[in-house]
Formats: C-alpha cells, structure tokens, sequence
C-alpha cells in the first residue's frame, strides 16, 4: 500500500467536492430562494440559482460552470414537480454555466467587463433556449414571451451580485 501523498488524487477529490457544493447550492438558492411572476403563459420564476452557478464558472472554470448549472436546476426540476422541464434545463444551464467559464477563462480583458459579457452571453442563452422549450412543450409561439422578463430578471440580478464580489472569491479560492 502507498501512502505518499498524491497531489491528482487530492486535486480529484477538491474537484468533487466543489462541484457536489455548487450543485448544492444552485439547487437550494433555486428551489428555496424565488418568486413566481403572475404573468401570461408560464409566468416566470425569478429565483437566485443563477449565482452559485456563476460563482462556480467564474471561479472553478467552465466545467465547474456546466456542472452546478445542468445540475443543481435539473434536479430542482425534478423535486419540484416540473420534470419535463429536466432534460431542457439540464441542456441550457448546462451551456450556460460552461460558455460563462469559457468566456472568464478565455477573453482577456478587464474582468469586469469579461464577467459582465459572460452574463449577458447567459442570459441570451437562457431567452433563446427557454423560448424554444416553451414553444416545444405548448406548440405556441406567443405564450413563451412572458416568460422572457422573469428570465431576465432572474439572470440581470445574479449578475447585479456576482460581477462585483467575484474577484475576491476567486483570491480566497486561490488561498485555499
């Protein structure tokens, strides 16, 4: 039996453990933290899950991103009775949480303004996406429009939190 300390082995289970976290944490600050818009169609929830899945792509990368987003939003689908909305979710907040990590990753830049086209490539892919879903699951091309400002909302807002402080996550994470 080795015991020598390995670092992949270490840098695998750290990977593991922030990516089971960040799951965690989108589904609570998605499932528990929201509001349901009254408005046409399927309304809109505005809900905070979109933090912690920015959180994870800013800080731990796109994969990190993918992960918390498909994930944690998934299975709030799932728990909360909304299970034919698994699949899509799984997909766009999947894409999501991986092109805002590729984009933090990858654009140079003030990180600012990167973080902030990060959101805003998320929020056109959350609209887009969701608008299509809607138009799959109840053959209408009108009814999905109402559910645009709650995605809004709910993307702007998590954006509004995160750009600012994500800075200094990254350099406490970076300590740790």
């Amino acid at each position: 039996m080795n015991s020598a300390y390995s670092p992949t082995e270490t840098s695998k289970t750290k990977a593991l453990v922030i990516n089971a976290l960040f799951i965690a944490l989108t589904l609570v600050a998605t499932m528990f933290i929201n509001i349901k818009l009254p408005i046409m169609g399927n309304g809109g929830l505005i809900h905070l899950g979109n933090v912690p899945l920015f959180i994870a792509a800013f800080v731990y990368g796109k994969k990190s991103g993918a992960i918390a987003g498909a994930f944690g939003m998934a299975l709030f689908d799932l728990f909360s009775g909304w299970a034919a909305w698994a699949p899509f979710t799984f997909i766009i907040v999947g894409t999501m949480g991986f092109l805002a990590g590729l984009i933090a990753e990858k654009v140079p830049g003030k990180r600012v303004l990167v973080y902030s086209m990060a959101v805003v490539v998320a929020l056109i892919i959350k609209i887009v996406g969701y608008y299509f879903v809607e138009v799959i699951l109840y053959g209408n091309w009108i009814q999905p429009f109402g559910s645009i400002p709650g995605n809004v909302m709910q993307v702007v807002l998590a954006g509004i939190i995160v750009v600012p402080l994500v800075g200094r996550l990254k350099t406490r994470a970076l300590q740790l």
